[in-house]
């Protein structure tokens, strides 16, 4: 029997689910709120006779159809590339019908979804909680 040059190979179907505009907004007013409360945990002093990384800002934002939590590092080492650096740390990706996949990144440089199918302020209660989405 002849070997042919084809395999099967596993190629899921690409999501490109639209928001609405209504949706969007309302994410992003509500997301300012859990911002503020990630900042008031997270953001302290700066470090005094310190050379580690420190975050100076956590903030939100879309790129394309996700909606991404980030945080912003100082970097006040002498021997630093760049005195700042900005890390993603929870992404919300549309899964259909005001539905959401939430997932980490994780330590390997990956990101890793752990719930699917949640609203959107199930989402933000998740990241709230802090666990894996810690910035």
């Amino acid at each position: 029997m002849a070997k042919s040059k084809y395999m099967w190979v596993y190629s899921p179907k690409k999501t490109n689910l639209k928001l609405s505009e209504k949706l969007q907004n309302n994410i992003e007013e509500k997301s300012a709120e859990l911002v503020e409360f990630l900042k008031s945990k997270w953001i302290a002093e700066k470090p005094k006779d310190n050379d580690l990384n420190y975050i100076v800002d956590i903030y939100s934002q879309w790129s394309r159809n996700r909606f991404y939590f980030c945080s912003k590092y100082a970097c006040p080492s002498p021997n630093a590339m760049a005195p700042f650096f900005e890390m993603k740390f929870a992404r919300m990706t549309p899964a259909g019908s005001e539905k959401f996949n939430l997932a980490y990144f994780r330590h390997t440089g990956q990101w890793s979804e752990v719930f699917e199918s949640l609203s959107w302020e199930e989402c933000f209660e998740l990241i709230k909680e802090g666990g894996i989405f810690q910035p």
